[in-house]
């Protein structure tokens, strides 16, 4: 922009704000406005055949692009892939040849097409997108005429609003007047240059409408036949394929089954096809799979619910987990006799365990030559203790045990039908009231239950409790 088209700018962006928000007085011409509005719709119109036409002819080549791609990645899946390389001779040939002869022939065939309908994409290039490329840019050249009528509008109003301000004055001065002689010559010209831009663009612009429709009725058939052409290329040349591989007499959905087989089957079995977002119940303890004695681990002297429980495929279970099910022997650790009293060795571990602390501690104090009455100091403090002991009464005999109250027995009802898909899955169907082992909080875990004498994992989500 140059210097004076800067200033110009600036000196319009007041009238131009005040059009914009209807303040003041603005020149609005329904004629010229009716024509503007339906100049916008055909530039848009234009500008999306001019685009929409170049991705026609791209469609078309990256579609046979496409298939030629398709069939080299098919052409890879055939080929063999056992063997060993640093021994060719005892490659066994896994691949499927006639696939792979198959895959050339396709490609060959596509190629072909390539160049047959080479022709046809350049026709539409020369005849759809150029002549729609010519039509942008006249509607460009018409777009800055509008734009210049635009700017000569806001001169106009500019002046005028100058003028009328100037006018209003009860008093002028001979400043106001010279002012006043300025803007009135620049209001006239301002207004021919305005009319003169103005009336043109109201008289050409149906003429460029009417032009318009005899420019599309052309191309559009054009286009027409073309695409016409384009489709009987590729309809005739693939109808009249010559592939054995392909059965093209059968139903399409018979070949299909046909050349499957069983594939999927085998697909199915295999363990890696199967993956769960859910854990799995582990089949082996958290301890190995040998039955866990909790009275030998515990030693008579830890509660179980200390103990952490074997985890569900990851899943730490918590000990509202453990349901009536337990025996009585695994719900308190065995009862362990007091030592008897003519013991030495007793005394001994109770002297140890009540006084050696303190006698070592006594002992750490001395250093150099009493380290020797520190000991006899020792000693004699684990004497002393071990005659207090003797004088004690015997502890009471261990209060009895409490019987171990079993849980109400917990009830579902499925919601869904589910089939077992692995070694320790529990099948129901929809309906079945099923009795719950054992279970968490989380309905998005697996739950162990019970139905008709068979034991197994189901998942939560599939059930509602009641």
């Amino acid at each position: 922009m140059s210097w004076k088209g800067f200033t110009k700018a600036v000196s319009r962006a007041p009238q131009q704000f005040k059009g914009k928000f209807n303040i003041g007085d603005s020149t609005k011409d329904p004629v010229y406005l009716d024509a503007e509005r339906r100049f916008k719709e055909l530039e848009q119109e234009c500008k999306k055949l001019h685009e929409d036409s170049k991705k026609y002819t791209s469609s078309i080549n990256g579609m046979l692009n496409h298939q030629i791609e398709f069939s080299k990645a098919i052409k890879e899946i055939y080929k063999p892939i056992s063997g060993r390389l640093s021994d060719p001779n005892s490659i066994k040939d896994e691949g499927n040849q006639a696939g792979i002869q198959a895959c050339e022939e396709y490609e060959a065939i596509v190629r072909e097409l390539q160049t047959t309908l080479a022709p046809e994409l350049e026709m539409i290039e020369s005849r759809i997108v150029k002549p729609s490329e010519e039509l942008l840019q006249i509607i460009k050249l018409v777009r800055k005429m509008a734009m210049k009528r635009d700017h000569k509008q806001l001169d106009y109003d500019r002046h005028r609003a100058s003028v009328k301000k100037i006018e209003d004055k009860k008093e002028k001065s001979m400043k106001d007047e010279r002012a006043l002689y300025k803007a009135q010559n620049d209001l006239e010209q301002s207004t021919q240059e305005f009319e003169y831009f103005n009336e043109m663009l109201k008289a050409e612009l149906p003429e460029l409408f009417a032009l318009e429709v005899e420019f599309i009725k052309p191309l559009f058939q054009s286009f027409y036949y073309m695409q016409l052409n384009i489709f009987y290329t590729l309809s005739e040349r693939m109808r009249n394929v010559d592939i054995g591989y392909f059965d093209l007499g059968a139903d399409i959905e018979e070949a299909y089954h046909a050349k499957r087989g069983d594939v999927q089957d085998h697909a199915e079995a295999l363990s890696i096809c199967k993956f769960k977002t859910t854990g799995r119940p582990s089949t082996v303890g958290k301890f190995g799979a040998g039955k866990f004695d909790k009275s030998k681990f515990m030693g008579g002297k830890t509660s179980p619910s200390s103990l952490e429980r074997p985890s569900y495929g990851g899943r730490a279970r918590s000990n509202s987990d453990v349901t009536s099910t337990n025996s009585p022997s695994d719900a308190l650790p065995p009862y362990s006799p007091p030592p008897t009293q003519n013991s030495y060795g007793a005394y001994a571990a109770d002297a140890k365990a009540g006084g050696v602390g303190r006698s070592n501690t006594t002992t750490a104090r001395f250093s150099g030559s009493n380290a020797g009455v520190a000991a006899v100091a020792g000693g004699m403090s684990n004497l002393s203790l071990a005659s207090a002991a003797a004088k004690k009464k015997p502890p009471p005999p261990p209060p009895t045990k409490p019987k171990v109250l079993s849980a109400p027995t917990e009830w579902c009802v499925a919601l869904y039908d589910y089939v077992a898909q692995a070694a320790g899955d529990l099948s129901f169907s929809a309906g079945d009231r099923i009795e719950v082992l054992r279970r968490t909080d989380d309905v998005n875990e697996w739950w162990t239950g019970r139905l008709g004498g068979a034991e197994g994992v189901f998942p939560a989500n599939y059930v509602q409790l009641g």
